[in-house]
């Protein structure tokens, strides 16, 4: 789990726009608002603007180009 928040951290920056995709399934663009991290030890997580708490990290995929 850390290796993945390290690889996420080194490649995109706070601020970046994402594609979540919620516990309904549907998906969300927003920005993160915190780099990638470890939650109590098992969960990698990140934190995102207009969502509360964190999410799941392997639900966020970061945008390029004309996706954004």
């Amino acid at each position: 789990m850390q290796r993945q928040c390290d690889d996420f951290n080194a490649i995109w920056p706070v601020g970046q726009r994402v594609r979540v995709t919620k516990d309904d399934g549907s998906n969300i663009m927003t920005t993160t608002r915190s780099q990638a991290q470890v939650l109590s030890d098992h969960t990698a997580v990140i934190w995102l603007v207009g969502i509360s708490g964190c999410y799941l990290l392997d639900r966020v995929l970061p945008l390029t180009g004309r996706q954004r």
